[in-house]
């Protein structure tokens, strides 16, 4: 199909426009219909404004006015988004939230002080569209890229939750493979299973282990920005010369020790190395832990329990915004180690699942950079599309 039956359109012709609103404090719940606020799920409310996922467009708000979202199903949009409600039978509205969602509309911001996007600018922006067909083989492509991304990243969210679970079940609650016939008895801990042992954290992992790296080179570096909140991913590391910062090597766990990275979960598991002779550098403010007489899956889920960071949080001394995790806080932290038959068990169970979300992610990535490639190709029609539109 030739590029001339691309046609521009403004977006009163082919949306309609409608304000968020906050949502009364009555309506506020503590499970329903989520709450969306341009960037993401704030609450959950009683009722709802939208049945369908919509176009959503960033009215206002710290660094992403302009930001162009599609919001969940059945969910109640704030006074910090505008819906774009496809009117036009000639439009696919996955279509229409990519083309959009390709350029933002940050040269629609009004404002000084806060910028903002208005409904009245909005009416007058000039979209390029194709023919019907088109659109919809277009965001079919697309889409097939987006599902594919999805559902990895639900695949890692749940290999995740399933090790750190396990490790709870296990070694928290002390319900492990044959809890029942193990006798639980007094410790310095508290009441544990017998056999197991009472020890502090530096007697069976270290803190901060030394290792010697030449100046010479690039390394691997891994900034703080790398770290997620609720995962073991490291993502988006750098190569950069010189040997500063903190030194580590597959199967340590990087433990984000300043506010507020570590109040709001930053840890990570290091296994990007191509083997695990190589060392890599990165932020001062990571605290490196490595088993000693533990395990490395071990270690990590460790280092993501409620009472360990509890500890680490507690310890933090400094200026405001700036505190950081004392390390003899370690010193007082006791865990009761489990018999070694008992740890080999469990990272043969969960060491598979470690392995597998870190190549979910690879191909998550190769899946973006290609979507990415391919997108702006397609919604500018530079791709020959006679075969789309068959």
């Amino acid at each position: 199909m030739s590029r001339a039956a691309w046609h521009k359109v403004k977006l009163s012709e082919i949306c309609s426009f409608k304000y968020g609103q906050m949502p009364d404090k009555n309506d506020l719940v503590n499970e329903g219909y989520p709450v969306f606020s341009g960037y993401r799920i704030v609450g959950y409310s009683s009722r709802y404004h939208y049945r369908d996922p919509e176009i959503v467009v960033v009215a206002r708000g710290v660094g992403g006015t302009g930001d162009i979202k599609m919001s969940p199903p059945f969910c109640f949009l704030t006074n910090l988004s505008i819906a774009a409600l496809v009117k036009s039978s000639e439009v696919e509205k996955l279509f229409l939230f990519y083309r959009l969602a390709s350029t933002k509309l940050w040269d629609l911001r009004t404002g000084s002080a806060q910028a903002q996007i208005t409904i009245e600018r909005l009416k007058d922006y000039e979209v390029e569209i194709p023919p019907l067909p088109v659109q919809r083989r277009i965001a079919g492509m697309v889409s097939a890229y987006d599902d594919l991304i999805e559902n990895n990243q639900r695949r890692i969210q749940i290999l995740e939750e399933i090790a750190r679970g396990l490790y709870r079940e296990w070694f928290v609650k002390f319900r492990f493979p044959g809890h029942k016939k193990v006798p639980l008895v007094d410790s310095p801990f508290g009441v544990i299973p017998k056999g197991w042992k009472v020890k502090s954290v530096p007697a069976c992992l270290a803190i901060d282990p030394h290792i010697s790296v030449p100046r010479e080179g690039e390394k691997p570096f891994v900034p703080m920005g790398s770290l997620a909140n609720n995962s073991m991913l490291i993502t988006d590391f750098e190569t950069r010369t010189g040997n500063s910062g903190s030194k580590f090597q597959n199967g340590d766990t990087l433990f984000a020790r300043i506010t507020p990275c570590l109040e709001n979960g930053k840890t990570g598991f290091v296994q990007f190395l191509p083997d695990d002779k190589v060392v890599a550098c990165g932020s001062t403010e990571f605290i490196v832990l490595r088993s000693r007489s533990l395990t490395p899956e071990f270690v990590y889920c460790l280092a993501r329990n409620e009472e360990f960071r509890g500890n680490a949080i507690k310890s933090m001394t400094g200026a405001s915004g700036r505190q950081r995790v004392q390390k003899r806080c370690f010193d007082r932290f006791l865990i009761a180690e489990p018999p070694r038959i008992l740890l080999d068990r469990f990272s043969a169970i969960v060491a598979p699942s470690f392995r597998l979300i870190q190549k979910l992610y690879l191909r998550t990535s190769n899946l973006r950079q290609t979507r990415d490639l391919l997108l702006p190709r397609l919604l500018s029609g530079q791709l020959e599309i006679m075969a789309l539109a068959d």
